[in-house]
């Protein structure tokens, strides 16, 4: 508790650690009795699709759905409007990898080029294959205006001690990821801040599937995430593999695809 104290004080000054908790109702702004609000709704339904008319991909979508946080009780004012447009990859090209990276490639784009406020929420947009297996307790079809999975209200027991060791922990990585690409180790602080990017989504993924929205580990990714840790290693990655490939001064860089999987060029 008096490393998150001090985190707070030091780190994000405007934290608030009741963010992170569950509220007694979804947020007012975005629900209205538990259904989408109709003007939400229907800008939701016109920026999916505008995204993905700008794809130029003759596939039907099958669903638009909302997700995250606001789609449940853990809402916040640090909360993004997830919004995931179903599509059946095997009918844009039998090369499953090849069509996910196309379509996580364009949503890059849109969400870095886009700034869609909603109630002052950020949308951000994403393609989601049919059959890929969702961890939310909360999905609300846009298009079919109803819940698939309508979450419930918990009683949470938020482990801070914890949280703070992770945190810490993840701090002190990034902390020696600056110290190896101010050492000039491109190629080394180039592999380790994938790595990191690894981790991340693993401990993400290993909260949400073992202990939910609610975990220590998912909490704890939400707790980076509102510090600048997460944009250093993305920095770094992408500074550190520009550096490394260039000619002029730094040492050629080695591709090691076997040392963490997505090595190569910085992702967009």
């Amino acid at each position: 508790m008096t490393f998150i104290k001090k985190y707070i004080e030091e780190e994000i000054s405007n934290f608030d650690k009741s963010t992170l908790e569950s509220k007694d109702h979804l947020s007012p702004d975005i629900w209205e009795n538990e259904t989408l609000r109709g003007e939400i709704k229907n800008s939701l339904l016109k920026i999916a699709r505008d995204f993905f008319e700008s794809l130029d991909v003759d596939v039907e979508i099958e669903d638009i759905i909302m997700t995250g946080s606001l789609a449940n009780y853990n809402w916040s004012e640090y909360s993004d409007v997830d919004v995931h447009i179903i599509v059946d990859f095997p009918d844009v090209d039998e090369n499953y990898e090849l069509v996910k990276g196309f379509f996580d490639a364009k949503k890059n784009i849109w969400n870095r080029t886009h700034k869609i406020l909603i109630k002052g929420f950020e949308v951000e947009v994403y393609v989601q294959d049919l059959s890929e297996p969702h961890i939310s307790t909360g999905i609300y079809s846009i298009m079919k205006n109803q819940w698939l999975i309508k979450p419930k209200k918990q009683i949470t027991d938020i482990n801070w001690d914890d949280i703070s060791l992770k945190v810490q922990s993840f701090i002190d990585q990034v902390d020696d990821l600056k110290e190896v690409f101010e050492e000039e180790k491109y190629e080394e602080s180039h592999l380790y801040a994938l790595r990191l990017m690894e981790r991340l989504k693993k401990l993400r993924r290993a909260g949400l599937e073992d202990g939910g929205e609610f975990s220590v580990e998912n909490l704890t990714f939400k707790v980076l995430r509102r510090t600048e840790k997460i944009g250093d290693i993305v920095d770094i990655k992408n500074t550190s593999y520009d550096k490394a490939r260039s000619i002029d001064g730094a040492s050629a860089f080695v591709d090691k695809p076997d040392a963490v999987s997505g090595t190569g060029p910085p992702e967009y």
